[in-house]
């Protein structure tokens, strides 16, 4: 069990904290599609060949999933709105270097900075929950996950109208100038949450988790380009393999790791994560298909031929429907759950790629699609931060959410590769060796994106149900760190207290305490945190037997009563000397 522990007196939010959190997340989304008007031509404004291009695109992807959890748990430890403000002065910075150059080199050292601040994503949701009231809470996490798409879809018309019209470069000190604006809302309008978890950052576990990913995601977001069966593409996924499994034996290990991989390891927190892989996909296949079938000339019969700018504002209900779900989503949740939100936005999103087949003959035919996707993913999205906080303590809420944001990205880039794959094996060549992707190519992304979002339907469907809000985890119900407080000493008041140690009397940490009732059944679990502290409250009064195991040590049982007052009953639990074999 971690606590938090606050570094100064709790402070409440104004009513501009989540529109200025929402605001600075579509502007870090923006980064992600704001080169996507000027893909092709790329190798020509860079002076380099087509496969080195697409690094100014693969860079910034690779630096946001290795910062988002790794700013997460930064944010949980130091202080997350000084995390959010630190990621949007990297993005900015990356911003200014990419707009000052045309030099390959330089321009992906920019990307990759400007990709860094991904992490804002989660930070975001982290100081909603650490400050904001349980009746603004939902509504709020909602529009924050949201601004991932939204700023990905604004981008899109906006980006393609300053490229039209004026140099490239534009687009950057735009972004810049908007990252400026970001962060001195930030410091006026956000106060720094409270709350801290205890420990220290795991260094070596972010250098793993770092590693693992580059050797996974590369692979994936380059393997059209360099042969799925290319030495080069296995070598790197058998190497991220490797790698990920001695990070997480290595993280089973610490006392205070980066991933709290048990955490993860929980039904509905990895059942989460995994449907969140499929919303990612599910979202990024609209964005690659639905521009291009807008800007190819009628010559090609199916084409709609529209300019960039149009096709942008045709894709842009997406990011805007996404934004107007978020209050939609609050009443549904509040009334059914973010379990039942969760399925009805899949199934929305299903009817739109399912319907988008019959739908791409007219411009206005795509702008349904868009607006049918938008509501779907702009459901899901909301989703999904409240499964994840539900699931885990509050002192886990950044690095949690840190890590489903990262699962969505890996989605994007699974999007990504794959539809990339299917669009150029089903291209037709229109002599002159100008290939253009056929309608047929179109139809089977739509057909991919529909079975993941299946697929992501029936992990939905095995998420546990969760209680109705008024009856929700205390995590859920805190509407500040002053209720937070409230909570938690609730949960100790009738219950057991103390520390874990071992022969020595040392404390041991993340130590196993489970309580057993009368009638041999488990009546809770929880870690012993780094000082070796537990508390687990009881159902009812009544003897108990609470046992205790941890690496290293033998295990212990321990009988204890309950008298059923308001007093806990302090009890420490020491470990058998002797050590035991793993």
């Amino acid at each position: 069990m971690t606590h938090t522990t606050p570094d100064h007196a709790p402070r409440r939010a104004g009513g501009a904290v989540v529109p200025v959190l929402a605001f600075a997340g579509i502007v870090v989304a923006v980064m992600q599609t704001l080169l996507v008007p000027v893909i092709k031509d790329l190798p020509q404004l860079l002076g380099t060949a087509p496969s080195n291009a697409t690094w100014v695109l693969t860079s910034t992807l690779l630096s946001g999933a290795v910062a988002t959890p790794i700013m997460g748990r930064l944010g949980d430890l130091y202080g997350k709105r000084r995390m959010l403000i630190l990621s949007l002065s990297v993005m900015v910075l990356g911003a200014l270097v990419s707009a000052v150059t045309s030099q390959l080199l330089l321009m992906i050292v920019g990307r990759t900075l400007q990709g860094f601040a991904m992490g804002a994503i989660p930070l975001g949701i982290g100081l909603m929950r650490d400050m904001l009231p349980r009746e603004r809470l939902a509504s709020a996490m909602a529009l924050m996950s949201s601004s991932i798409g939204v700023g990905g879809g604004l981008a899109l018309p906006a980006a393609a109208l300053v490229a039209q019209h004026t140099d490239w470069h534009a687009l950057f000190y735009g972004a810049a100038g908007l990252g400026v604006l970001a962060i001195g809302l930030t410091l006026l309008a956000v106060p720094e949450s409270p709350a801290r978890a205890k420990g220290s950052f795991d260094h070596p576990g972010a250098v793993g988790l770092s590693a693992g990913l580059v050797l996974l995601l590369l692979p994936i977001t380059k393997g059209s380009d360099w042969g799925w069966s290319s030495g080069t593409t296995l070598g790197l996924f058998g190497g991220a393999l490797a790698v990920l499994l001695l990070w997480g034996v290595y993280e089973l290990r610490v006392p205070a790791p980066l991933v709290d991989l048990r955490t993860t390891a929980r039904r509905e927190v990895l059942l989460t994560n995994l449907a969140s892989i499929m919303v990612g996909v599910s979202f990024y296949v609209v964005s690659l298909v639905l521009p291009q079938l807008l800007q190819l000339p009628t010559a090609t019969g199916y084409g709609l031929g529209q300019s960039m700018v149009v096709a942008g504002l045709c894709v842009a209900p997406l990011g805007l429907t996404m934004m107007f779900t978020a209050p939609v989503y609050a009443r549904l949740s509040a009334r059914y759950g973010p379990r039942t939100t969760l399925i009805i936005g899949l199934m929305v999103i299903a009817v739109g790629y399912a319907g988008g087949l019959g739908l791409m003959h007219a411009a206005w035919q795509t702008i349904i699609t868009s607006m049918v996707l938008g509501a779907g993913i702009g459901l899901a999205y909301s989703s999904l931060p409240a499964l994840i906080v539900g699931a885990v303590p509050a002192s886990e809420t950044g690095a949690a959410n840190g890590l489903n944001t990262l699962m969505r990205s890996i989605g994007t880039s699974v999007s990504s590769a794959v539809i990339g794959m299917v669009l150029a094996n089903t291209a037709h060549d229109m002599g002159g060796g100008v290939a253009v992707p056929t309608m047929h190519g179109f139809r089977v992304s739509f057909l991919i994106a529909t079975a993941a979002v299946l697929v992501g339907l029936a992990l939905a469907v095995f998420l546990p149900r969760t209680p109705r809000p008024a009856a929700q985890h205390t995590q859920l119900r805190a509407s500040s760190e002053e209720d937070a407080v409230l909570e938690r000493a609730e949960e100790v008041l009738r219950g057991f207290r103390g520390r874990v140690l071992d022969a020595s009397g040392a404390p041991v940490a993340r130590a196993k305490v489970t309580l057993i009732d009368r009638r041999g059944r488990q009546a809770g679990s929880t870690l012993s945190d780094v000082d070796g502290g537990y508390a687990l409250p009881v159902p009812s009064e009544g003897p108990y037997v609470l046992a205790a195991r941890a690496a290293g040590h033998g295990p212990l049982a321990s009988a204890a009563t309950h008298a059923g007052d308001e007093r806990p009953v302090e009890l420490d639990l020491p470990l058998p000397g002797e050590t035991v074999s793993a």
